[in-house]
């Protein structure tokens, strides 16, 4: 069975202090960073061990993991064991990047988020440079607020025209910053999927491979269907742990962040993603108009 695994474990601090996150600027103690790093070992180990599975494993961390070298090193073990077809993480690019040297990087891909508050633009361009010239797959992304509208366009203009660049709509009620046409029209044009990205899906019912060959993982290797379903429903150091997966409805009302949506069958996104679907790089993009009337 093809099993892609989203990891989350304890880690839950970053270097960087947004205002619009949560783990703006937190910090862990020693017996914390000790927690998180023996869980993320442990995680290794399992996917390590060959079994009749091939896996592609996507660390969603609660704050930015590159900064430890125990992420780094993960990423390149798993990149070179035949039976993991994609190992994928999401990073600020705050950390060096010299690391993909030693990996698989036709398997290793980064979801990169630039913060204008917290790098300078030209900083996090070199990066993503430094990766595609090093041959990683990066997707880079930013978050739709209306005052980065100047900073999004001057991004896509800097980037490398093959990097996919992504707007995560901001989608909080009340609105902080609500969007007007221009705003809409601005960021679909960066991004012909922002439209997309600007719904909360109704998901009630409906069929979701979360929980069949998608799934998440915590620190002590509870399995749950995705990130916004908190029903445990097996556990990945169980040797069975694969009969807990089978098609189950979403029982949620609406699903509105990518992680969630993107499996969704009805909204057809694994056909536009295709092979990229962790990493978030699109196989092709459809035009605006289409991306304003898929059926969302």
């Amino acid at each position: 069975m093809d099993l892609s695994i989203l990891y989350r474990g304890p880690l839950s601090s970053c270097n960087y202090g947004c205002s619009y996150c949560p783990f703006a600027k937190r910090r862990e103690d020693r017996a914390a960073v000790a927690r998180d790093h023996r869980a993320l070992r442990r995680f290794v180990a399992r996917v390590a061990v060959r079994d009749e599975h091939r896996y592609r494993i996507f660390f969603t961390p609660w704050g930015e993991a590159l900064v430890r070298k125990g992420y780094r090193d993960a990423l390149v073990e798993l990149s070179h064991l035949a039976h993991v077809d994609r190992v994928a993480i999401q990073t600020n690019l705050s950390a060096p990047v010299r690391f993909v040297e030693a990996a698989n990087r036709a398997r290793l891909a980064l979801w990169a988020t630039y913060h204008p508050s917290w790098v300078p633009r030209a900083r996090f361009v070199a990066r993503v440079r430094e990766l595609r010239a090093s041959g990683v797959r990066v997707s880079c992304g930013i978050v739709g607020f209306r005052r980065f509208a100047d900073e999004a366009e001057a991004l896509r203009a800097e980037l490398p025209e093959d990097v996919y660049l992504w707007v995560n709509a901001v989608k909080s009620t009340p609105a902080p910053e609500p969007y007007d046409e221009v705003d809409l029209a601005r960021f679909a044009a960066l991004d012909p999927l922002f439209p997309i990205n600007l719904r909360n899906h109704e998901s009630r019912g409906q069929a979701c491979r979360a929980g069949a060959s998608v799934f998440t993982v915590d620190g002590d290797g509870v399995m749950r269907r995705c990130h916004f379903v908190s029903d445990p429903i097996g556990n990945l150091y169980e040797d069975d742990f694969a009969a807990a997966l089978r098609e189950r409805p979403c029982p949620n009302a609406t699903c509105g962040c990518h992680i969630g949506y993107v499996h969704l069958d009805r909204l057809g996104l694994s056909r536009v993603f295709e092979g990229g679907l962790l990493e978030r790089i699109p196989a092709r993009l459809p035009v605006l108009g289409q991306a304003r009337s898929a059926r969302v």
